[in-house]
């Protein structure tokens, strides 16, 4: 997605030169499209996909970490960091926005002295800042938005090449099976990934990036990844997801129609406080709860609602600082406590609070968090509202504020914010950096 002025023209010169300096511009142009789709290929597959879901009984053990994530990730940013110092300007890479994710990064690691293990929250968050190279690659590394597209459709049908041959050969690693704890989803599609209600936000984001490349004239690409997609979220089981993508999809095309993009970002706003009341409201206020429980089946979010409770309850004995990064769940401070027999899940047992604005103020505090929220879901929709009323920023500020919309929502109900190079947190964050981008450059469409 190259910018304005991201390309020098070259100065004239005999023919023979000139044939020349076109064929190598031609060469680095689709070594940047092809670099830029297999960035993010890898960000949405992972470097381990269909591998099977976390073993119970190892839960709180001792972790030296993923080798395969560590040294592949490590190889992954030195090529990247190199490809794009080679191939753009310096005033383009300049432009990412570094400043916010200096800030988001540097209160995550601070947090780190809080950590029970400090080396393993370093790790973690060391791995996460590299994907984030990848992530600016898929970026800046298209020559034009054509560019772009045709990178990210092709990573898109490849991952769903991969996916759906896995389910037609060999169903068992990409379905939840009935044993173990797997038995309430058994049936389920999980994809690559080692649970639905993680798939299925993942394919719903290319389902977007589906509508984007058929806005961009991939006509029959973008339909075919949007139908793959909807076929897979459908069979995933997942209802939230199922509810909150045409809410997400409605909203930003309902912007674009009237040709008020500010409607959608108010109307976003309204619809974030009124998830926010049906889901950890209804465990802060009992009026609220009943409200849930008019509207809703399961006011409980399938038990969600006493993970919720327990949060809020440790959030209140460490609210300034938290307990440090990805250093609450599946550790000593939770492990380490009696089984409550009276609540429907065992804390002891889960990876994450179900919410990614509990968990961050578990993680970085009460104002780690505010900060964080304001710099990762609010900010982007002024970058969106500043870029979407110029017709050659409108279909990239499009999909990435309705990636930025749908996840959060998903965050009322899942964590994903800064889980090292999880696809959930890749992609929200692609689109992040993608708004900040659009705010400040203007895009080449051919």
């Amino acid at each position: 997605m190259s910018q304005t002025g991201s390309i020098t023209q070259a100065a004239a010169g005999p023919a023979g030169s000139a044939s020349g300096r076109a064929q190598e511009a031609l060469r680095l142009r689709r070594l940047a499209t092809f670099l830029s789709g297999l960035a993010l290929f890898i960000l949405i597959l992972t470097l381990q996909p269909f591998a099977p879901p976390p073993d119970p009984s190892q839960i709180g053990a001792p972790s030296s970490g993923n080798i395969v994530n560590q040294i592949g990730y490590l190889v992954l940013g030195g090529l990247y960091l190199a490809a794009m110092l080679r191939l753009k300007p310096r005033p383009v890479l300049a432009r990412l926005g570094l400043g916010t994710w200096l800030t988001v990064f540097a209160i995550a690691a601070l947090s780190t002295v809080q950590a029970l293990d400090q080396a393993a929250a370093l790790r973690g968050l060391l791995l996460g800042a590299i994907a984030m190279i990848l992530v600016a690659g898929v970026l800046v590394l298209p020559e034009d938005e054509p560019g772009f597209a045709l990178a990210a459709a092709n990573a898109c049908l490849a991952v769903l090449a991969i996916v759906y041959g896995v389910l037609l050969v060999a169903p068992h690693l990409a379905v939840h099976s009935a044993e173990g704890v797997e038995g309430v989803h058994a049936g389920d599609w999980r994809g690559h990934l080692s649970h639905k209600n993680f798939a299925a936000p993942v394919f719903s984001m290319m389902a977007m990036i589906g509508i984007y490349c058929w806005r961009s004239g991939l006509r029959w690409r973008g339909a075919l990844i949007v139908t793959l997609c909807v076929v897979f979220v459908l069979n995933s089981g997942s209802k939230t997801t199922l509810g909150f993508l045409p809410m997400a999809i409605g909203l930003v095309v309902l912007g674009r129609f009237s040709g008020r993009p500010g409607l959608a970002v108010a109307l976003h706003i309204l619809l974030v406080a009124v998830i926010a009341c049906l889901t950890v409201g209804t465990v802060m206020s009992p009026q609220l709860y009943r409200l849930g429980a008019a509207l809703i089946s399961d006011p409980t979010y399938t038990g969600r609602d006493e993970i919720w409770k327990f949060a809020l309850a440790r959030i209140a004995e460490k609210p300034w600082l938290g307990y440090g990064y990805a250093s609450f769940w599946q550790t000593p401070v939770v492990t380490g406590l009696e089984e409550n027999f009276e609540a429907s899940w065992d804390v002891r047992g889960i990876g994450s609070g179900h919410n990614s604005y509990l968990d961050a103020m578990l993680m970085f505090g009460v104002p780690g968090a505010v900060v964080m929220i304001w710099l990762l879901l609010i900010r982007p929709l002024g970058s969106y509202l500043a870029a979407a009323r110029t017709p050659d920023r409108a279909r990239l500020a499009d999909l990435f504020v309705m990636i930025v919309i749908f996840m959060t929502y998903i965050g009322m109900l899942e964590a994903f914010l800064l889980n090292r190079s999880d696809p959930l947190w890749t992609l929200f964050a692609t689109a992040v950096m993608g708004l900040e981008l659009l705010r400040r450059m203007r895009v080449r469409t051919g």
